[in-house]
């Protein structure tokens, strides 16, 4: 009968115990409250809650995040691009200039093809002359103005005025096929076309008794057009 006692009082204790630990709990948290069982305990419930408990969060690292360039940045790429900038510019410059000379004495050569064909599907003369505001031939040696082709059809094909300052040249006032496709007249040269300042870069059409023309060449390597005869491209 002590015996019994004993383990009965400290069964006791020990539940007691459990109760104190259990209302502290409650206190401090919100945990879900234990059964008031004094038979069993539900210790994985109490795990449970425990675990629920949402952890404090660390304060976040406050970091700066600084984007864009310093001034010695700034002064060393402005200082890089003026130097590129004053070594390309003269080259850009050529560039442009010989651009511009090829395709104006293409256009000419153009013209003059498109004179020539036009004499032989009419089976009538056609002219490549400098123009007159009433689309008609114009009797001047200026040819840096409007030209175009007259035929029995009247303008048919017109180029614009070349770039101030440059000059083009030939010899006669009018260039005339007839319906052979030959020069109907002996108004045999060459259109010479000048850059203004850039005379080196000249070039030229020739235009031939039979009719044909020919492209201005560099046929000594010195870097300045001939014509067939040999002679350099310029103007006066």
């Amino acid at each position: 009968m002590g015996k019994c006692y004993k383990y009965y009082l400290s069964c006791i204790i020990w539940l007691n115990i459990m109760q104190y630990l259990h209302s502290s709990l409650e206190k401090q948290s919100s945990i879900a409250p234990l059964p008031k069982s004094h038979d069993l305990i539900n210790l994985s419930a109490v795990s449970s809650s425990i675990d629920n408990i949402a952890p404090a969060k660390s304060p976040k690292k406050i970091t700066a995040n600084y984007k864009g360039f310093s001034l010695v940045e700034l002064m060393v790429t402005i200082a890089i691009a003026g130097i590129a900038l004053a070594i390309a510019l003269p080259s850009m410059n050529s560039f442009t200039v010989q651009m511009r000379v090829d395709n104006e004495v293409a256009e000419i050569q153009r013209l003059l093809m498109t004179t020539r064909n036009a004499a032989i599907n009419s089976g009538l003369n056609a002219t490549l002359c400098p123009l007159n505001e009433n689309d008609t031939c114009q009797n001047t040696l200026v040819w840096t103005g409007r030209i175009g082709v007259i035929s029995v059809d009247g303008l048919i094909k017109e180029k614009a005025a070349i770039k101030a300052g440059d000059k083009l040249d030939f010899a006669f006032s009018t260039v005339t096929y007839n319906a052979s496709g030959q020069l109907d007249t002996n108004n045999v040269d060459v259109f010479s076309y000048c850059p203004n300042g850039l005379n080196d870069f000249s070039r030229g059409v020739d235009v031939s008794l039979s009719g044909r023309t020919y492209l201005s060449s560099d046929s000594d390597g010195d870097g300045i057009d001939e014509d067939r005869s040999k002679n350099k491209i310029v103007c006066n």
